[in-house]
């Protein structure tokens, strides 16, 4: 089972058995069970977050009308 959870102007976090490939198809080792993967696009160590997107103030438009669920509640 693979859970994601999408942070608020962060990064998702992946835990659980997945895979991670390039856009070529090539495999991407992620080293462990749980990765933050950059959504800000600035992070040095792509496709991983490295916390840049705290410096750049990335805010991610969530183009929703209504809140997002918090973690554990249905959507």
């Amino acid at each position: 089972m693979t859970d994601v959870v999408v942070y608020e102007n962060g990064p998702l976090l992946l835990r659980g058995d997945f895979t991670l490939r390039t856009p070529d198809g090539e495999e991407i080792d992620p080293g462990r069970s749980t990765v933050a993967l950059c959504r800000c696009g600035k992070s040095a160590i792509k496709p991983f977050c490295d916390g840049t997107h705290k410096a750049a103030r990335f805010r991610a438009g969530a183009g929703r009308e209504t809140p997002a669920p918090r973690s554990g509640e249905p959507e």
